[in-house]
């Protein structure tokens, strides 16, 4: 996804923070996840170096996980961001 990148470069993001597309009604996809905090149908919460993010919906599932993208199906609600020292 080297576009989300450029958009994120624009924008002065930090590079290391989790980046995320969300695709309604289908899933998101995620990038910069070192690791899965907690994982439910209704919640999964993903650590980035930069933070960590709630992810909250239904149906929720794990898709293709490798090299810190991560791609989560079902209906995504929401995304939120969490502290940024990497803890809930």
């Amino acid at each position: 996804m080297e576009f989300l990148h450029e958009i994120a470069k624009r924008l002065g993001a930090d590079a290391f923070r989790i980046h995320y597309t969300v695709v309604d009604g289908r899933g998101a996809y995620f990038e910069n996840v070192v690791r899965i905090l907690y994982f439910s149908a209704g919640e999964i919460v993903l650590r980035g170096r930069g933070g960590s993010v709630r992810v909250t919906g239904e149906a929720l599932s794990l898709g293709r996980y490798f090299a810190g993208d991560l791609e989560v199906r079902g209906d995504v609600r929401c995304v939120a961001r969490e502290g940024g020292d990497g803890k809930l």
